[in-house]
C-alpha cells in the first residue's frame, strides 16, 4: 500500500520473501502456540499492539510478507493443499471474487463478521480497511509553471498535460490496476481503451510499480519531472505527517477526477485449512477492534472501517473522494485478467 522522503509504510516495496516470517513478542516462549499471519508486503500494525496481542493469548505471532495482494493471494492458492498460514490479512475487493472461487477462505461467524462497517466484502472476508486510488499533484510545480489543474479525464490526453503523468502498469501494480478498473467502470471498456491509446499517444509514462512512479519519477522525488502521479487520497496526509520541515499544508493534493478515483477496501479472513482455529479467529477480531482501527491510520495510510473510530488528526488533509468507480465485482473476476492484457497492447506495444 513508501514515499521518497518518508518512510511510507502503505506502499512498501515489493521485495519482502514470503520465506521471511516476523516472530514478535520477546516474552513468548518457544512452548507458545503459533499463528501464521499471511498479509501483503504493506502490513503495518504498531509492534507494541502485536505484542500485547500475543501475551493476551499465549501465542506467537509468525508473519508473513509475501509482496503484492495479487501476488500474496496467488501463493495462498498454490498452496492450499498445505496450507501456509492460518489466517490472511489484505485481499480487497478486487481480489475478493478470485479468493472465494479458489476455496482458499474458511468461514467466520464471530462478532466482527456481523457488526456493522462502513465498507463491506463478501464474506468470509471480514473488512478491516478502505482508502482511493486517485491522481495526485505536486503543489508548487503547478505553482511555479502557473499551469491548470486538469479539471478531467479529457484534459488529461492533450500532450501538453498527458506527458506530465506517471502511471503504474496494471500486470505488476495494485493501485495501477485499481486505477485501470476506474476508467473503465466510469467509460465502459470501449471509450477506457480509446482514453489510453490517446493518452500513450500524449506521452503518458508508465512505471513497474507504486515506488518507482513516486520515488523516481514524481516531480517531488529528486530528479523526477513528472507532477501527476497515481497514488492515494492520503498520501498528501502522509506527506505532511512525516514531513521533516514545519509545514501547514501537504506540499501535494489528490484530484478527484471523474473517472479516476477506486475505492479499495481490505479483509481479514481465516484460511481453509490452516491450524490454530481459536486464535486466528481472536486475530480476526483484534484487526477490527479500535486501537488497531486507530493506530493503522498512520502506519497503512487507510480509512477504518469500524464505526465511531476517530479519525487521526492529519486525517483532515486526507478527505475522501465524493465519487469512486468500478466495473462490477462480477466483471472484475471474469474480465480483468483480460483487460490486462488489452491495456499492455494498447499503452505498451
Amino acid at each position: 500500500m513508501q514515499h521518497g522522503i518518508f518512510s511510507f509504510s502503505r506502499r512498501q516495496a515489493l521485495a519482502t520473501a514470503l520465506s521471511v516470517g516476523l516472530a514478535l513478542g520477546a516474552s513468548a516462549t518457544s512452548a507458545a502456540q503459533e499463528l501464521r499471519v499471511l498479509t501483503h508486503s504493506s502490513f503495518g500494525v504498531p509492534k507494541p499492539l502485536l505484542a500485547q496481542f500475543e501475551k493476551d493469548n499465549g501465542v506467537t505471532l509468525r508473519i508473513s510478507k509475501a509482496g503484492d495482494a495479487g501476488e500474496m493471494l496467488n501463493k495462498l492458492i498454490l498452496t492450499r493443499k498445505a496450507p501456509i498460514a492460518d489466517v490472511v490479512y489484505g485481499i480487497d475487493n478486487t481480489l475478493a471474487a478470485k479468493a472465494i472461487a479458489a476455496e482458499v477462505l474458511d468461514s467466520y461467524s464471530g462478532p466482527a463478521s456481523h457488526r456493522a462497517a462502513a465498507q463491506t466484502l463478501p464474506a468470509p472476508l471480514v473488512p478491516v480497511d478502505y482508502g482511493y486510488v486517485t491522481i495526485n499533484y505536486d503543489v508548487q510545480w503547478f505553482a511555479k509553471h502557473k499551469l491548470a489543474l486538469p479539471g478531467n479525464l479529457e484534459d488529461l490526453t492533450a500532450p501538453a498535460m498527458a506527458r506530465l503523468l506517471v502511471v503504474q502498469n496494471p500486470a505488476t501494480s495494485s493501485p495501477g490496476y485499481a486505477f485501470l478498473l476506474a476508467t473503465i467502470g466510469a467509460m465502459g471498456e470501449e471509450k477506457a481503451f480509446d482514453w489510453w491509446a490517446r493518452m500513450r499517444k500524449g506521452g503518458v509514462k508508465v512505471a513497474k510499480g507504486w515506488s518507482e512512479a513516486y520515488y523516481t519519477d514524481f516531480s517531488r522525488a529528486e530528479g523526477g519531472s513528472r507532477p501527476l502521479v497515481v497514488s492515494y487520497a492520503t498520501s498528501p496526509a502522509a506527506e505532511l505527517f512525516y514531513s521533516k520541515e514545519k509545514l501547514t499544508q501537504p506540499p501535494t493534493g489528490s484530484l478527484s477526477l471523474p473517472g479516476a478515483v477506486f475505492k479499495q477496501v481490505e479483509g481479514v479472513a481465516l484460511v481453509k485449512g490452516g491450524q490454530a482455529r481459536p486464535v486466528a479467529e481472536k486475530f480476526i477480531e483484534f484487526m477490527r477492534s479500535v486501537e488497531v482501527q486507530k493506530q493503522m491510520q498512520t502506519e497503512m495510510w487507510m480509512y477504518p472501517v469500524e464505526p465511531g473510530v476517530a479519525r487521526a488528526d492529519v486525517m483532515q488533509f486526507a478527505p475522501e473522494p465524493a465519487k469512486a468507480d468500478a466495473p462490477s465485482d462480477k466483471d472484475i473476476a471474469d474480465k480483468g485478467a483480460a483487460w490486462v492484457t488489452r491495456w499492455t497492447q494498447v499503452v505498451l506495444k
